[in-house]
């Protein structure tokens, strides 16, 4: 067989010929009847027609209000990328949440955004691959025990300890998408990182119980899966749409690759579930106190609904039923450190795709916020913004980009949640205190001869 057969046949010619034209005529040499083997070989090796971008921009849902200029100019970047970001073929819907804030150049998808599609995009749940909340009421220990507890067991800042914690969750050794992040799981493992991470202890509005409720995702092991997925959804991009933004570059779901990467997924959110709990546990142990009531809540993540189509939440908390195997009816969304932790039952709202906000978002860059804070040592800043709260900074120095000023403000978002109809507070975490990495880049190593 060659070349002509194939373009005979109906095939476009192309860069995948010869190894068809190879496989053909190797399976025609072993007996297969010549007419059937062309369209198969056909079939398996012809790329699919490129898809260009949308010229109609599917509707996307904006559950955020403006309250002041600089909310304007967010409200209306957030805008701009999100119907960029729906130009991308296989997507079908999309919303905004209370809480967005732009992430990347235009036509990368918002904190706060939720966007459905056909298929998987791995920059669509970013390199925090499952960034969520875990919430546990504790028992027979004081606030500020508990604090100290969690302070001595855990670990911010970059990098990992040097020893595992416990029982550390195994990543499947088969599955080619997890080969990086098993070698990072032992010691990531029970560890909260940096940025906006935190362990923030309080208690219930509604009871007075002490209650720890820990934020992170998914470490290391998170960042090489995503690493993973993006270089093999670019392969599928070249060749399927190369228009496509590279940040929006999808794995096709009915694919191999597809499975696999759907597979990883579940992996990494069970790690990083498990990871949460771990910390809990230690900080029970330490402290002497007993569990009560807990559960737990991804916003960075990739959901399936019935409709078969795939719903991803950059910074949006799920807020439809049965939105996992294991969720309950409540969720966790923080707002900052000063403020308290509101537990909600999600409405479903289609507005809202499903989803509600996973805090209270960011007006401003952390450079930015900087800037505006400039004339006031950060002694001044940090003792102004935390007065009332045992807040701390696990590697000893400030992170002033982390204090309230920098969110947008607590008690707006919380108004647009009920304004927009996308969950009801049924209790909320009274804050005693927080610990959160603090700005460990002053010192970092390579800073330092």
């Amino acid at each position: 067989m060659t070349g002509k057969d194939l373009i005979d046949a109906g095939a476009k010619p192309g860069r995948w010929f010869p190894e068809a034209i190879a496989t053909a005529n190797k399976l025609i040499a072993e007996g297969l009847d010549r007419e059937k083997v062309i369209p198969a070989v056909i079939t398996e090796y012809q790329p699919a027609p490129q898809l260009p971008l949308r010229d109609v921009v599917p509707m996307f849902q904006m559950n955020i209000r403006a309250e002041n200029p600089h909310e304007a100019a967010n409200v209306s970047a957030v805008f701009d990328t999100m119907e960029e970001l729906m130009r991308t073929p296989v997507v079908t819907a999309g919303a905004v949440m209370p809480d967005a804030c732009p992430a990347g150049p235009r036509g990368t998808i918002p904190v706060g955004g939720v966007v459905a599609s056909r298929a998987i995009h791995p920059g669509m749940h970013s390199a925090d691959i499952c960034c969520s909340m875990a919430l546990t009421v504790v028992k027979g220990a004081s606030p500020a025990e508990l604090l100290d507890a969690v302070h001595r067991v855990t670990h911010f800042g970059p990098g990992g300890r040097k020893v595992g914690v416990g029982n550390v969750t195994e990543l499947d050794i088969n599955n080619p998408f997890l080969r990086d992040a098993r070698t990072l799981s032992p010691t990531h493992f029970g560890t909260q990182g940096d940025g906006n991470h935190f362990a923030y202890v309080g208690t219930l509005r509604s009871t007075g119980e002490t209650t720890l409720v820990t934020h992170h995702g998914s470490r290391g092991p998170g960042a090489a899966l995503y690493k993973a997925g993006m270089r093999v959804a670019e392969r599928y991009r070249q060749q399927l749409s190369p228009d496509t933004l590279k940040q929006n570059a999808w794995i096709p779901a009915n694919t191999r690759d597809g499975e696999l990467y759907w597979e990883a997924l579940q992996a990494i959110r069970q790690w990083t579930k498990d990871s949460h709990f771990a910390i809990h546990d230690m900080a029970l142990l330490e402290s002497g106190g007993r569990a009560g009531a807990r559960f737990w809540n991804e916003h960075n993540f990739v959901f399936r609904k019935s409709d078969g189509l795939f719903y991803h939440a950059k910074g949006a908390t799920p807020a439809f039923d049965g939105w996992a195997a294991d969720a309950t009816d409540l969720t966790i969304i923080p707002l900052n450190m000063a403020e308290p932790i509101l537990i909600v039952r999600g409405r479903n709202a289609d507005n809202g795709l499903g989803f509600s906000p996973h805090g209270a978002g960011r007006n401003f860059s952390r450079t930015q916020h900087r800037r505006l804070m400039e004339g006031r040592t950060e002694a001044e800043i940090f003792a102004e913004e935390t007065k009332g709260i045992d807040a701390r900074f696990f590697m000893g120095i400030p992170d002033i980009s982390e204090l309230p000023s920098a969110y947008k403000n607590a008690a707006a978002v919380r108004a647009q949640i009920d304004e927009f109809g996308l969950a009801d507070v049924v209790d909320e975490v009274i804050p005693y205190g927080c610990i959160m990495a603090g700005d460990w880049e002053k010192n970092a190593p390579w800073r330092k001869k």
